[in-house]
């Protein structure tokens, strides 16, 4: 039975969010079917319907395929990188890699066919490192907020335009992690970490 924040590796759905980009309409439809139930999934058919569900919406992973018509997988990887786009990206395709995946900003690739135990595998494993990614970046940015709460007066932080931002930047990657987390104890325990004068 699946609870909230509970993380896949059983045969349970997970609060993580895919899409999956591919401009053949079977194909993309058959990985949507495999995940069904397993996590929230899309399915878009093309790079620029691609960015702007991303841009519309908070997208956890890309399942793109790389040889699509107008713009190719490659294109859309490259712009989400320029758009500063905050997630993890895995070609699925029947492209053969060559070389040039070197310098490709991707975090994992397969080639098709693909089955459903492997696409459920790599969402699963995209997941996890997303969450500790998440996680990480709170931290760093939670403790600056905190530290910065205990030694100056409330009126000075919460008037500090850069203040604000921070705080609400922690709020909402808090917000991330908690969904993508399966362990909310660790959060628990840096709430306990006193950063005041002793």
């Amino acid at each position: 039975m699946y609870t909230p924040g509970q993380m896949a590796g059983n045969d349970s759905a997970t609060d993580v969010r895919t899409l999956i980009v591919d401009d053949e309409q079977e194909v993309a439809d058959a990985y949507a079917l495999r995940l069904r139930g397993y996590c929230d999934v899309e399915t878009v058919y093309s790079g620029e319907a691609a960015l702007s569900t991303v841009a519309d919406t908070t997208v956890d992973i890309v399942l793109l395929d790389r040889h699509m018509p107008g713009m190719s997988g490659d294109d859309v990887l490259s712009e989400l990188v320029d758009r500063g786009y905050y997630g993890r990206v895995v070609m699925v395709t029947a492209v053969d890699p060559g070389i040039e995946v070197l310098d490709m900003p991707f975090d994992d690739y397969l080639c098709k066919p693909v089955d459903r135990e492997d696409v459920r595998s790599v969402v699963d494993q995209q997941q996890r490192i997303l969450a500790y990614e998440t996680l990480g970046t709170y931290f760093s940015v939670e403790a600056k907020r905190a530290v910065l709460e205990t030694e100056l007066n409330s009126e000075t932080h919460h008037e500090h335009e850069r203040f604000v931002a921070m705080a609400e930047r922690a709020e909402r990657l808090e917000t991330r992690a908690r969904r993508l987390l399966t362990d909310e104890n660790i959060l628990h325990r840096f709430d306990e970490i006193n950063r005041g004068e002793v």
